[in-house]
């Protein structure tokens, strides 16, 4: 009998891996699981509305699965701790802040709360957005804990915010962030702020367009606010990045030559939503008929303000144009959405459909 019983001891010790006491305990889990793969596969309910759920550093399992049945998440903790030994996952939870709805299983949460990296918040900015469509973008996110309203008061007229930034870049007092909050992909903390992710979009565009470009801008006897004003028109004209210097070449001439810039995406800025959309179809009449100070047709010499936010290609064909004689151009005739430029008048004429 005790050979029986060493002989077993060691069989047992070799199955384990050298840990026969965890083997015992996870063979009992899982038969006094076994039978139960409905529950664990029915989720507390069909709601996709997800919700923030937060582990505390040194939460046991216990506590994280009381937690989670209080917050409606799941309706079992004890086979949710049971499900989560068996399966290794209750040494496997990191703290940390998730977004979680009830429409997910026993078996996706437990997988889910072992990566508090998952619960980052990926957000976009667009080129050519004006900041109503990204505080609409905002509003389209259920993870943010802040509304669009919240990001336009840190952004929009009259607003405060880093005075040596605004200086740096030459934001008159009173005006918006309006083209500085830079386009690209974010991935930000679950817990960010509204004031956080503004931080985040001025800090992108500083870094992204350095002080050689202000430098540069400057000694041209532009502040990098004119260059983003023209940079938003440009990004609102082009639809291909290598027209962008092209584009903005014919706005620097105009300017030059103190002629009106004549500008349509100035015109839909300055209609401002008024007709249900930011970037309405307009006519030849609301060259006149707009009267904002952004209508560039009536207005001579830059709007007060960037009217979008830009890309980079258009920021930095703005301080960079291509040196042209150019200061017409319009759309192809052949859909490409592309452009032909023109010195005259008459050539710009020649290039109509």
């Amino acid at each position: 009998m005790l050979f029986i019983g060493v002989v077993a001891g060691g069989f047992l010790f070799i199955v384990s891996g050298g840990e026969p006491i965890d083997y015992v305990r996870t063979a009992v889990l899982r038969w006094q699981l076994a039978g139960r793969e409905d529950e664990l596969a029915q989720p507390a309910s069909s709601d996709i509305s997800e919700q923030i759920f937060e582990i505390p550093l040194g939460t046991a399992p216990f506590t994280i699965a009381n937690n989670l049945q209080m917050s409606g998440l799941i309706t079992d903790a004890e086979l949710f701790v049971l499900y989560a030994q068996v399966e290794g996952y209750d040494r496997e939870f990191e703290a940390g802040t998730y977004f979680l709805s009830p429409s997910l299983t026993i078996p996706q949460i437990a997988q889910m709360l072992t990566d508090s990296s998952n619960s980052a918040i990926t957000f976009r900015v667009v080129e050519g957005w004006r900041i109503e469509e990204i505080a609409d973008a905002i509003d389209q996110n259920p993870r943010f804990s802040f509304t669009g309203n919240d990001f336009l008061a840190l952004v929009g007229r009259g607003a405060q915010f880093d005075q040596e930034i605004a200086n740096m870049l030459g934001i008159p007092n009173g005006s918006s962030l309006e083209g500085f909050m830079f386009p690209d992909t974010y991935v930000l903390s679950a817990n960010v702020t509204a004031s956080e992710l503004v931080n985040t979009l001025v800090s992108e565009f500083v870094s992204r367009t350095g002080e050689q470009m202000r430098l540069d801008a400057g000694a041209d006897g532009y502040t990098m606010y004119d260059i983003v004003t023209i940079a938003s028109i440009v990004e609102r004209e082009s639809v291909w990045n290598d027209e962008n210097v092209l584009i903005a070449s014919v706005y620097r001439n105009r300017l030059d030559i103190d002629m009106l810039l004549q500008a349509d995406p100035t015109v839909q800025y300055g209609l401002d939503n008024s007709r249900g959309r930011y970037w309405a179809n307009i006519t030849v009449a609301d060259y006149q008929g707009v009267n904002s100070p952004y209508n560039t047709y009536i207005y001579s010499g830059l709007p007060p303000g960037p009217i979008a936010n830009p890309s980079l290609s258009a920021i930095r064909a703005s301080v960079y144009p291509a040196s042209s004689n150019y200061i017409f151009f319009r759309a192809r005739c052949d859909g490409s959405n592309r452009h032909n430029f023109a010195v005259t008048f008459d050539e710009h004429l020649a290039n109509a459909c």
